[in-house]
């Protein structure tokens, strides 16, 4: 045995037995982070943990994207304010919440939720209980001043049918994260991030929605129980997604990276 899992173990409770298999007391099982390092490490596949078996991984060598489709994909996705009605395919829909499941979360606490409206139909519906919502706080004179800005977008939606908040998205996702953990916030952005991005590479579109948020979580606190997030959890952020009704050709520029070399001798 090569011993690697040993000194890869975040948590430093692997050794090699007497038979020099790499084992875990049971004792030191506790503080195990339930990371699978070394799963991933073993170089043959030897080492299974928590169930799950080199074979039911995917092999890594000769995987991971060309670095220049990654750089494009990076730079070239954009907010999408235009969307087709049509819900996605249950199975995509399923895919990129969990491949987005398997972002990094601090001390791999991995407590991220994802409350989503998976229809056209739910969005709708939504929509029209924020309008409603909102339109009853204008009336009571109740709507907060700092948000005066929202008497606009019904003013709009009453009018002209335009919806300035979900975009006519078919579908939304919100990720929140139990207050208690390490990260929530950062937990529920990288999450969100890893989900933007894969949901492009497969033409999906994606809008990071910070009205939505404000409406849900701080404007109309009740909408944020009725869609079931736990009162104990930090609401992250909400991002509307579908398929686009606009296409981009090419990435834009944003100059250069903001950039202190920290540390450098003088």
């Amino acid at each position: 045995m090569c011993g690697e899992c040993v000194t890869d173990c975040p948590a430093r409770i692997i050794s090699l037995a007497e038979d020099g298999y790499p084992a875990i007391a049971p004792e030191k099982e506790g503080s195990c982070y339930r990371c699978q390092h070394c799963l991933a490490i073993c170089p043959k596949g030897s080492v299974s943990i928590l169930g799950v078996h080199a074979s039911d991984c995917r092999p890594l060598k000769g995987a991971f994207p060309d670095p220049d489709a990654l750089e494009t994909l990076i730079s070239g996705r954009r907010s999408v304010r235009r969307f087709k009605p049509a819900n996605l395919d249950p199975v995509l829909f399923q895919r990129l919440l969990d491949v987005a499941w398997q972002a990094p979360t601090g001390v791999n606490s991995r407590q991220v939720r994802f409350t989503v409206l998976d229809s056209h139909d739910k969005v709708v519906a939504l929509r029209d209980e924020v309008m409603a919502g909102l339109k009853r706080l204008i009336n009571n004179k109740a709507l907060p001043e700092r948000e005066g800005y929202f008497a606009n977008f019904v003013a709009i939606w009453e009018k002209h049918r335009v919806d300035i908040l979900f975009r006519d998205a078919p579908h939304l996702l919100i990720a929140s994260a139990p207050q208690h953990v390490a990260s929530p916030m950062q937990d529920c952005m990288i999450a969100l991030t890893c989900f933007e991005l894969f949901a492009q590479a497969n033409g999906v579109g994606t809008l990071w929605n910070g009205l939505v948020k404000r409406a849900l979580n701080e404007i109309l606190p009740e909408t944020r129980q009725r869609l079931g997030i736990p009162d104990d959890h930090l609401f992250g952020y909400a991002m509307v997604f579908g398929k686009p009704a606009v296409h981009y050709a090419r990435t834009v520029q944003h100059g250069p990276a903001l950039i202190y070399r920290a540390l450098d001798a003088e």
